[in-house]
């Protein structure tokens, strides 16, 4: 969830007289951080995942489940060294837990990272899922479980937490949801009473309603009420006919998701890698997609990353460059002379309303706050797509990057761009990005942390860091003292984030091994798959479709510019593991056992790549990029040969033999079925949990055809993942037939016997 500091939170109209003083003392953090990482070279290929639970209250009598929100010292006791008995369990298992937005979620990682080189390590990753979910459920009641939902579906109906609360909370003042949904840590309602008080207004979520023959295209749940001013919003404008309002940071954050962090080894690396997954987050989003119901209603959408970027959108309306409810002004919660305010009190019109007051080329504007940071116009939420990329200059003598494919709008803090720049550390990729990240306000400052040693601590720079969540995001190091050996401590990191959480840890491990493997094969065969960042966003829109995963094609980089020649990629597909593990018609005259590819002539094509396009930019299905085609190779060929030359055990590589192990192609075979799972959800042959769902409440015999999940449908919906996350084949069969298709139903049937 980010930086966990432990004292006394400050509240927005105090925290804001600190804001430059964290953005000045963060920089010079981040300046010593590279001076002290920035040539470090060689560190070792780990990586993790994160996985977060719902802690899910059943019950069976009265047929309702809800989020509970009274068990949260179950983290308390797993990490607390005075309960060995307790705390041992996750450190004997290798894991950790911690917390995370919501009081009814948990977070849980390994506790030592995965070694990326160790083909053992990827086998390894589902069976550490099971100990956290297993260790998790022995400190809980039997009728409390802890699920891998992405979003709770009745998240702010009625009556959907137990024990009961009222949502009447200061915090968030939402008229859906309790403050007490609220992780106790201070800094969480901290958080999200200063979003609001930043913002001048509460947060406003819209989902399209998925239309149905009785569905009335109308929010009838938004209440009315006078407890706080801001419960005057939806009538102002806040709501949208046609969609689903929401009104708290809760709806967002109280989401779950899988997240992957990547340890190259070196930061040149680390830019690279961070580049070319950027055109994969969109459509990998889509692939995984598991949130068609939001409070209640089915939505017109698959996945939850816009209600998260609604969910933390602190930007003013004069940020936003729209024209503010009756009653409000441009400047929320900013610092501002009064005769600015009153000077635009008479304006009183919409966008551009601002006449003089034009933006210049970094997004400032004339205005400046009390403290001399200029207003800006800033075109997204800090929770949102990456802005820019960062070059492969340093990775590469023969750069893919151009700066023409940064063409978005992307407002930086020029201040923090020159201190960079000067500094001779930063060039100007690298610059523009962390400058992008410093246009924001640190959201919690702690009063005991307002004064740091910048030479030790990094507090001010992750401050700002790690509220900006982007779907990728660039993790430089820590700061160190003393440290002889820095590749002990954890070096230049990549995360992957837009991933949404899957219901059974085969699908959480299956999603984690294939980034890291797509991550791994980026960085052996150095594809370029550079496109402008527009489309990256166009693509961002796209994946949030009903069923884009299969429906959508997304823009990506022509497979002909990939520079890869599709010859070394034959018979590197799902089919390379039949012939690795098994005896069959795989053998060519000489008696040499196929295994390794295809050797084929090159057929006159110049450089081995098919030119079947002239134009850079073509749009391809999720199914194309992931299992390739003909004339080019997917990213599960790229990763079958990464195992089959890197990763297999050194007597086995480029072997001609078949592989003997009994346990070892069990391992290949399980590898395998991940590859399968994901291509499969991109063909459309197994659904995505957001289709799978969305299925089940129309075919439930409550449901009205009116777009309403119901308190039964939400708790048959439940029982269901319930039986989905623990493989109950004995009495669920067909329901795990439908969920994961035959093919993966019966391996994971024979498995479990």
């Amino acid at each position: 969830m980010g930086l966990l500091s432990l004292g006394t939170p400050l509240d927005w109209h105090e925290s804001r007289k600190h804001n430059e003083h964290v953005r000045e003392n963060g920089i010079e953090q981040l300046i010593n951080i590279f001076k002290q990482h920035g040539e470090r070279q060689n560190d070792h290929f780990y990586w993790g995942d994160e996985v977060e639970y719902m802690l899910v209250d059943i019950d069976s009598s009265n047929k309702t489940a809800k989020l509970a929100i009274d068990r949260d010292s179950i983290l308390d006791d797993l990490n607390d060294p005075s309960k060995p008995e307790i705390a041992m369990k996750a450190i004997n298992n290798n894991v950790s837990f911690h917390p995370e937005y919501g009081r009814y979620m948990i977070e849980a990682t390994p506790l030592k990272p995965y070694d990326g080189e160790s083909l053992s390590d990827y086998v390894y990753v589902e069976e550490n899922m099971v100990k956290r979910r297993e260790v998790s459920q022995s400190e809980l009641p039997k009728h409390i479980i802890p699920l891998t939902l992405t979003t709770y579906p009745r998240m702010g109906c009625g009556n959907f937490t137990s024990p009961t609360a009222k949502p009447i909370g200061p915090a968030s003042q939402s008229l859906f949801l309790p403050d007490e949904i609220i992780n106790r840590h201070v800094r969480f309602p901290t958080l999200t009473a200063n979003i609001r008080k930043r913002r001048g207004h509460k947060v406003a979520i819209n989902l399209p309603i998925y239309p149905d023959t009785n569905t009335k295209l109308i929010d009838d749940s938004i209440p009315k009420r006078d407890l706080f001013p801001s419960d005057e919003e939806p009538w102002l404008g806040a709501s949208q006919p046609g969609h689903v309002y929401m009104d708290s940071m809760g709806f967002g954050m109280g989401s779950s998701c899988l997240q992957i962090t990547v340890q190259p080894s070196d930061i040149h690396e680390a830019r690279y890698l961070y580049d070319t997954l950027a055109p994969l987050t969109p459509i990998l989003m889509a692939v995984s997609a598991a949130a068609p119901i939001f409070k209640g209603f089915l939505v017109n959408q698959d996945v939850r990353w816009n209600v998260i970027s609604g969910a933390v959108d602190d930007r003013t309306f004069l940020e936003r460059d729209i024209k503010p409810y009756r009653g409000l002004d441009f400047f929320g919660g900013l610092d501002v002379p009064d005769e600015v305010k009153v000077h635009f009190d008479k304006l009183g019109g919409g966008p551009g309303v601002n006449g003089d007051h034009i933006t210049n080329e970094f997004g400032d504007t004339t205005i400046t706050t009390l403290d001399g940071k200029p207003v800006q116009k800033i075109p997204k939420s800090r929770y949102e797509s990456i802005d820019s990329y960062l070059s492969d200059e340093g990775y590469r003598s023969d750069p893919y990057f151009k700066k023409s494919y940064n063409d978005i709008y992307s407002p930086i803090n020029k201040k923090v761009y020159d201190k960079l720049i000067s500094t001779k550390l930063f060039d100007a990729p690298l610059a523009h990005h962390f400058a992008h990240l410093f246009i924001r306000d640190p959201l919690v400052i702690f009063s005991e942390r307002v004064n740091q040693n910048n030479n030790l601590d990094n507090d001010h720079f992750e401050n700002l860091q790690s509220t900006n969540w982007q779907t990728l995001r660039f993790k430089p190091p820590a700061l160190y003292s003393d440290i002889d050996d820095l590749t002990k401590t954890p070096g230049w990191r990549v995360e992957f984030r837009p991933l949404e959480i899957q219901l059974t840890d085969f699908e959480n491990a299956a999603y984690s091994v294939f980034i890291t493997l797509v991550s791994k094969a980026i960085l052996k065969f150095s594809p370029d798959f550079y496109m402008p960042i527009s489309k990256v966003d166009s693509n961002m829109k796209t994946a949030h479709g009903v069923d884009a995963s299969t429906d959508a094609k997304f823009w990506f980089r022509n497979p002909s510019q990939w520079r890869l020649n599709n010859e070394d990629f034959k018979g590197y597909d799902l089919t390379w593991f039949d012939r690795f593990v098994n005896d069959g018609n795989d053998l060519f005259d000489d008696n040499v056992v196929y295994l390794n590819g295809y050797v084929e002539v090159n057929n006159g094509i110049e450089n081995g790549i098919v030119e079947h396009e002239d134009c850079q930019n073509v749009k391809l299905t999720a199914q194309e990029l992931i299992d390739g085609s003909d004339t080019f190779p997917g990213l599960i060929k790229m990763i079958v040969k990464l195992i089959a030359t890197d990763l297999l055990p050194a007597n086995w590589q480029n072997s001609s033999h078949h592989c003997k192990s009994r346990q070892f192609a069990r391992d290949l075979e399980l590898i395998r079925n991940y590859l399968k799972l994901i291509s499969g959800r991109a063909s459309g042959k197994i659904p995505t949990v957001a289709r799978f769902l969305r299925n089940f409440v129309l075919k439930h015999p409550d449901y009205k055809q009116d777009s309403k999940v119901s308190e039964r449908i939400n708790y048959d919906l439940v029982q269901a993942s319930v039986a989905i996350t623990n493989l109950d084949f004995k009495h669920h069969q067909p329901l795990l037939e439908e969920y994961f298709g035959e093919e993966i139903a019966s391996y994971l049937q024979t498995r479990t016997n």
